[in-house]
């Protein structure tokens, strides 16, 4: 099988971006129907000693568009201190993050894949292709940001399944 750098990429992150925004708007309506205040949601965590909802929508940003704007420069950083946003602002940064994503050409995310990206952290690098970086890197950290938002959505009562993480499936026309 042989699937573009595109494909493994750009459209993975369009299909979980606007998967997430289908989620996001589901639990808005939950806070609304509930009479739960969504900001309580923005600061909620899976875990004590994990990061709340509105990191995992920052990082689900940050590994997608950032990931793109990394790779393309050659370096991939973490992104710093995000403001608290809101729920509506992390509504309305997940939907700037897809629009910004469907402006990129397959034929610009293809000519990526055999370039070098440099993963710096705390005064230490990491030297990936951007192949291994989209394949061992970028995307898992991806997908386990937008399952934590999701999980964290879901065990506050919002009525969402697995129909709602996986978003609109590609299929054959």
């Amino acid at each position: 099988m042989s699937i573009s750098f595109y494909e493994a990429s750009v459209a993975n992150y369009l299909q979980t971006l606007a998967a997430t925004q289908g989620f996001l708007d589901k639990g808005l309506a939950y806070c609304k129907e509930m009479d739960v205040d969504p900001e309580e949601i923005v600061e909620r965590r899976v875990h004590a000693d994990m990061h709340p909802f509105r990191f995992q929508i920052h990082s689900i940003v940050h590994h997608s568009l950032g990931a793109i704007e990394g790779m393309k420069a050659g370096v991939f950083r973490p992104p710093g201190e995000k403001p608290k946003h809101t729920y509506a602002e992390l509504k309305a940064l997940v939907a700037e993050t897809h629009a910004k994503l469907e402006k990129f050409t397959p034929k610009e995310i293809d000519a990526l894949e055999d370039k070098d990206v440099v993963f710096e952290v705390r005064g230490t690098t990491r030297n990936f292709t951007n192949k291994g970086f989209l394949l061992s890197f970028s995307l898992p950290n991806f997908y386990f940001h937008a399952t934590t938002a999701y999980d964290i959505l879901r065990g506050r009562g919002v009525p969402i399944g697995k129909r709602d993480f996986m978003g609109a499936l590609r299929l054959k026309s």
